[in-house]
């Protein structure tokens, strides 16, 4: 009888290793893609007069997309002194065809501090090759250009 008590214990530890008490579970959805980007190149030029005071005409001409979250501005380079501003805008939402609103996109341009806009325009900006031709509040503050981004990085007018 000793016997049989010492080989219960193993036999119900034998017992419980091959069962399997979870039930089931159904695979969920697969995962969601992360959205198409592109790299876009952002050209302005500039004013050839400076419209305010001297000592801010010297300063960097900044870009801003809707697309942006503060602090993730881009300061546009001189082209070699030739009043055309350069940069690259990168991981901008790619929305052509359109499916969405587009993007709206800026500059402020110390040149132009001293105007109606308070140096802030989508005058002149081009966004991949596109110059901006529809704008939304022209001529203030809050002036800004519409532009559609295909996957190439190419801008797309709106209409």
């Amino acid at each position: 009888m000793a016997l049989v008590w010492r080989l219960v214990p193993a036999l119900l530890a034998l017992g419980t290793l091959s069962c399997d008490f979870q039930p089931e579970v159904e695979p969920g959805p697969s995962p969601l893609s992360g959205g198409r980007f592109a790299s876009v190149r952002i050209e302005y030029r500039q004013p050839a007069g400076c419209e305010n005071a001297p000592t801010a005409c010297g300063n960097l001409v900044v870009f801003f997309g809707s697309w942006m979250k503060p602090g993730q501005e881009i300061y546009l380079q001189d082209a070699a002194g030739s009043g055309v501003w350069t940069g690259v805008a990168t991981n901008v939402p790619v929305n052509w065809p359109p499916s969405d609103e587009p993007h709206y996109v800026r500059v402020f341009d110390p040149h132009l501090v001293d105007t109606p806009t308070g140096g802030v325009t989508a005058a002149r900006l081009q966004i991949g090759g596109q110059a901006i031709y529809f704008y939304d509040q022209p001529g203030t503050p809050k002036e800004s250009g519409l532009i559609y981004v295909d996957d190439n990085g190419v801008g797309r007018n709106p209409y």
